[in-house]
């Protein structure tokens, strides 16, 4: 997944176009790792996950970004 996801990034930049993904999901999935380990330290228990979009993520538009880059090659 690792390939598609900076293929995708590289061939935004080159066409100046808008990433598939943005900081939001970014710091999304960084959260992931200290969200864990902070759960294994509390035996499991389950940790809040913080909403960086301070709510706005239900009100943001889909982006389309694959019919943006119809040559793009996997």
């Amino acid at each position: 997944m690792d390939f598609f996801v900076i293929n995708a990034f590289v061939e935004s930049a080159k066409r100046n176009i808008a990433p598939p993904l943005d900081a939001y999901d970014a710091a999304a999935w960084s959260a992931i790792t200290p969200l864990s380990e902070a759960s294994i330290e509390n035996n499991g228990e389950p940790q809040d996950f913080p909403d960086f979009t301070r709510g706005m993520w239900g009100r943001r538009k889909p982006y389309d970004w694959m019919t943006e880059i119809p040559e793009m090659k996997f």
